[in-house]
């Protein structure tokens, strides 16, 4: 297999990774989120105040760990965010998938409320740019995590 690397932005060198679990529920839950996009790291190192700093992980094998994946967003992949970010929890070491950003999140939202068809929601979000997240939910998925390096942007 080749060498995998994932990307973490943040304002601070993260080379001890945590799982964090306070403040707002996110798309798969609690945990340390990161992605295989480093133009999409260095959009989330942008968003911090001070300090924009993209934190480089190598990523050893995920097979031993309990894992889902969404290739796509979908049926499942909708209603997946939808419970955890209504706080409910799941029993995955590590999800990965789409990203729902804050103006899909709008979306969602729209559509729990019914102020939009589900087959709207489809339509609207289909021309999203790709995006990617990978959330490590638990001390035993962040043995997965090898720090490698960190720079300034």
């Amino acid at each position: 297999m080749a060498e995998r690397f994932v990307y973490h932005g943040s304002n601070i060198i993260v080379d001890k990774p945590k799982i964090l679990t306070n403040g707002f529920f996110k798309d798969f839950g609690y945990g340390f989120y990161c992605t295989n996009l480093e133009k999409q790291a260095k959009r989330w190192a942008m968003t911090r105040r001070n300090n924009h700093i993209v934190n480089v992980y190598k990523l050893k094998e995920l097979d031993a760990f309990n894992k889902l994946i969404f290739d796509s967003m979908n049926e499942d992949w909708l209603n997946f965010i939808v419970n955890c970010r209504r706080g409910l929890e799941h029993n995955y070491d590590v999800v990965e998938g789409p990203m729902a950003d804050d103006t899909i999140w709008n979306f969602i939202e729209d559509y729990i409320g019914g102020d939009i068809s589900k087959e709207a929601f489809w339509e609207l979000v289909k021309f999203r740019y790709p995006t990617h997240q990978i959330v490590f939910c638990n001390e035993k998925a962040l043995q997965a995590v090898i720090f490698e390096r960190a720079y300034s942007l």
